[in-house]
């Protein structure tokens, strides 16, 4: 096929147009500068309309203010997290607070003991959240499983810190597995994803990737940390 010369040497004139082996045959030509773009060439973005967009992204822009959130509160909700962050809301206003007890029980992976586990463990008790941690709350000669037992027991609600690490380990059948198993079966558990989509947990573990909650993806650990101490505040 014949290549059109008016990128290379331009049709400003008619002779031009017509000593073009694409254009000659034509009755009329274009005219083309090399600083212009002729009309075939324009992409199709730049004709889409500017208030268009993809819905679910639109609408993790947009923020809404939770019932139980305070109105000076420093933090952004999503829609979406408003809506899955509700049902946790509603079990902690029905276990309500209660003596000698901790408002959670951190389920984490043994890999992430030292680093994401700790940092958000520290992050909610200054936030003034009382968290179990078996880092801190397991005394050296303990028994591991009765000690992770009487947590469980002492807490209102589990959180749980769902990375690649934590898959794997539940995969696997351990400690994590039977943490997850008894918070599941109360129906009491906020999942917060660090390294890991929805889809991924689904894929593992389609109960606890049903219940959507909090991601690192979406939100900095501080702003995580946050969002949880309004939740478990009653």
């Amino acid at each position: 096929m014949a290549q059109c010369t008016a990128p290379v040497q331009g049709h400003r004139t008619s002779n031009a147009a017509a000593n073009c082996p694409a254009c000659g045959g034509r009755s009329s030509y274009r005219s083309y500068s090399p600083n212009t773009s002729p009309s075939y060439y324009s992409s199709p973005a730049l004709s889409r309309s500017s208030g268009g967009g993809n819905s679910s992204s639109s609408g993790r822009g947009r923020s809404a203010r939770p019932r139980w959130s305070p109105a000076n509160s420093p933090v952004t909700y999503t829609p979406d997290e408003v809506a899955a962050l509700d049902r946790y809301r509603s079990k902690v206003e029905a276990v309500g607070p209660r003596a000698e007890s901790y408002d959670l029980f951190l389920c984490h992976a043994w890999d992430d003991r030292r680093e994401s586990a700790t940092e958000l463990h520290n992050l909610l008790e200054a936030e003034d959240v009382s968290v179990w941690f078996s880092e801190r709350d397991i005394v050296l000669g303990q028994p591991f499983m009765r000690e992770i037992d009487k947590g469980l027991a002492k807490t209102r609600i589990g959180l749980v810190l769902i990375t690649p690490a934590f898959l794997k380990r539940i995969e696997s059948g351990g400690v994590s597995e039977k943490e997850l198993s008894e918070l599941l079966a109360r129906d009491l558990l906020i999942p917060v994803a660090h390294g890991v989509t929805y889809d991924e947990i689904r894929s593992v573990s389609p109960l606890l990737g049903s219940r959507n909650g909090l991601s690192t993806d979406e939100d900095s650990w501080e702003d995580i940390a946050k969002k949880i101490a309004e939740l478990v505040t009653v």
